[in-house]
């Protein structure tokens, strides 16, 4: 375990505890020495900590301290390259791009142990959804969602006939293959799943929906947990 990730642990502990504990808790949990367990308090006491305390009566973070915003453990590193790295490959051009600058940021800021293990980790992720095959930019499907605004589309079914259809776009589920926009059709009066790659045009900037998205979210969550949890997506026809 690294200094960094240890002292990390360190701090997580002392915040499960409200009332002071003794340093022999403390360096059996962590696995170290008292003598280690002593160092490390000076450490982050030196680095801003509020911790209270002394040798033989134990220590106490006080209530109110935040812990440093950019210190991960070694799996919080490996989760947060793996999730940037599909978000990456299978978002529109505009996640991916936020993607790639949020793992940027957080590595001008980690220490080099774990700066080095963040392009280091071993976990692969195989190229995914193809944003050429959108006809659409789905940033503006984002922003709709954000904004709880209607989209009017033009959208192919699987014998390629047309249709226009009003929109009330609460979500967007993105699949290996594929990516759906989850929303309620006005003309089916229903929750319906579109295709992005068979949508031929988008027109945004409608009026906004007369309900709250999170509430339609709902409703369609429980229409899915109704229908079971192996039941595939049926997409709209």
């Amino acid at each position: 375990m690294s200094r960094s990730v240890r002292l990390l642990d360190l701090l997580q502990i002392l915040r499960r505890h409200r009332q002071a504990v003794s340093g022999r808790v403390l360096a059996d949990e962590l696995g170290i020495s008292l003598r280690t367990l002593y160092r490390d308090i000076a450490a982050l006491q030196a680095q801003g900590a509020d911790i209270e305390g002394e040798p033989g009566v134990g220590y106490m973070l006080r209530p109110g301290y935040m812990l440093p915003p950019l210190m991960f453990s070694i799996e919080e590193i490996e989760a947060l390259a793996l999730g940037s790295l599909w978000v990456a490959s299978r978002a529109d051009n505009e996640l991916n791009d936020a993607a790639r600058n949020a793992l940027a940021k957080i590595e001008a800021v980690l220490p080099a142990d774990l700066k080095n293990h963040l392009h280091n980790s071993g976990l692969l992720v195989p190229p995914g959804h193809d944003n050429a095959m959108d006809a659409i930019d789905v940033a503006q499907v984002r922003k709709a969602i954000r904004e709880e605004r209607k989209l009017t589309i033009s959208y192919s079914d699987v014998n390629g006939a047309a249709t226009e259809r009003t929109i009330w776009p609460i979500a967007i589920g993105y699949f290996e293959k594929q990516r759906l926009i989850i929303g309620w059709c006005e003309l089916r009066n229903n929750f319906r799943h579109f295709r992005t790659d068979r949508v031929l045009q988008l027109n945004v900037g409608g009026p906004r929906y007369p309900r709250r998205r999170l509430q339609l979210l709902k409703e369609w969550r429980a229409l899915r947990a109704e229908e079971g949890p192996y039941q595939p997506v049926k997409v709209a026809s």
